[in-house]
């Protein structure tokens, strides 16, 4: 089994634009997605898909 480097794969946190506090953790490849990731998930607070955006 390969070694996992873990400055390969970091952990990140998506928090929600729709500025209700909720938060997603997950990790990304930093040579595919050098950049803040930008996804569309789902907010129970609001009940709707909303982009959340990495935070440091």
């Amino acid at each position: 089994m390969a070694k996992r480097s873990a400055d390969a794969r970091p952990k990140i946190v998506l928090r929600s634009t729709a500025g209700t506090g909720t938060s997603y953790v997950t990790e990304k490849n930093r040579r595919n997605d050098p950049d803040r990731l930008v996804l569309r998930k789902y907010d129970p607070k609001v009940r709707r898909h909303v982009e959340f955006k990495e935070s440091r």
